[in-house]
């Protein structure tokens, strides 16, 4: 297809999410894949080259055209999106699945040590979360797992950019030369490295290699009694993803 360029560029742009490969190729069956591939990288080097308000950007295992964040707020004055309202609740449920999916409610719960049934429904309503499915033991319950959402939302390729725990501790810390002793060399940390969670391959979520943490055996069952429910008075947070 000597057009092939034009045709995924056009592809591209009227997509209202990241599109895959796989999903090019069924929409382009006569074109070689290979060169599905090398189109895409043309386009990503054209759009990086030209350094416009937009650039093709690889999220949620696909491609999507994204306004740089330079511009963003020119763009907000004029589309004036609504900025995703999540409580410190939903963060932190938000955070437990994404880290440990795929995951049952029980196992959540005695993660945060409080009930989650509403927090659970405000991340399904948002599309951030779905469910797998049932896991064949005793009252068969919901198996949660992250969606496409969730990685276009955070902008991410997939779960394996996710940072590790090490990472989100160090964010915390001031710099080295702000830190009491500084300029000692050698001055090692007082705690150990702290290692990642795994995650393990699901239907459209690609983690290989890694396989989530073994269940708590002292996890809540069905018949327990339920957790302290969340606070309805608590803070709500704002995150602003990036304008698409």
């Amino acid at each position: 297809m000597d057009d092939l360029k034009n045709i995924v560029e056009s592809l591209l742009f009227v997509a209202d999410e990241a599109l895959s490969l796989e999903r090019l190729k069924k929409t382009l069956p006569q074109a070689d894949p290979l060169a599905i591939r090398e189109v895409i990288a043309a386009l990503q080097a054209d759009y990086d080259a030209r350094r416009g308000g937009f650039y093709l950007a690889e999220v949620a295992g696909g491609f999507q055209f994204r306004s740089r964040p330079e511009y963003t707020a020119w763009v907000r004055r004029l589309v004036d999106p609504k900025p995703l309202r999540l409580s410190k609740a939903a963060m932190e449920t938000l955070a437990v699945i994404a880290y440990k999916q795929p995951i049952i409610r029980a196992d959540i719960e005695h993660l945060r040590g409080v009930d989650c049934g509403g927090v659970l429904r405000v991340l399904l309503e948002r599309k951030l979360i779905r469910v797998l499915g049932r896991k064949e033991i005793a009252g068969r319950p919901l198996i949660y797992a992250t969606t496409k959402m969730f990685l276009e939302t955070f902008d991410l390729k997939d779960l394996r950019d996710l940072p590790t725990p090490r990472e989100i501790e160090e964010f915390g810390k001031p710099p080295l030369a702000m830190r009491d002793g500084a300029g000692l060399e050698g001055e090692q940390e007082a705690s150990a490295p702290l290692e990642a969670d795994g995650y393990e391959e699901t239907a459209s979520q690609e983690a290989p290699g890694l396989a989530p943490a073994p269940e708590p055996s002292s996890a809540p069952s069905a018949a327990a009694a339920p957790a302290e429910p969340d606070s309805a008075a608590e803070k709500t947070l704002d995150f602003d993803p990036e304008t698409t």
